[in-house]
């Protein structure tokens, strides 16, 4: 978009860059998953006399759902890996912050690894939600 005139701000260009590159991924896991239940059920509900909707809410999507679980968490957390690349634009995220304050303290190895471990936690702790929720559905 620079090259075209308009300069957008850092913040909302990592949160579209993030969310565009991420939102074509799940919403390719959430219609595989879709396909992914077995055409059967639409029989079943119908023969039952249920409505489409109905089918649709109350059949196909608790699979859907089921399914979808795992790989729409694993997205979660390499969203939360990527936010790292955003630090190339000047946000303030913990990458960036590391390397700023290695750089004005010449102590890049603990401010990097104070990072890395920070981004290791947060992806532990959406791993055990992961785990949590994977175990209630099924």
């Amino acid at each position: 978009l620079p090259q075209l005139g308009p300069i957008p701000d850092a913040i909302p260009a990592g949160i579209a860059a993030l969310a565009l590159c991420n939102g074509a991924y799940l919403s390719e896991i959430f219609r595989a998953s879709l396909l992914a239940v077995d055409p059967g059920q639409w029989e079943a509900a119908e023969a039952l006399g249920m409505g489409r909707l109905a089918t649709f809410w109350h059949v196909i999507l608790p699979q859907a759902t089921k399914i979808a679980l795992a790989p729409t968490w694993g997205m979660f957390i390499s969203l939360l890996k990527d936010s790292s690349l955003i630090s190339v634009m000047g946000l303030w995220e913990v990458m960036f912050l590391a390397q700023s304050y290695g750089r004005s303290s010449y102590r890049y190895i603990e401010f990097l690894l104070t990072a890395a471990v920070i981004y290791w936690v947060l992806s532990v702790v959406l791993e055990l939600i992961q785990v949590v929720l994977e175990r209630r559905f099924k």
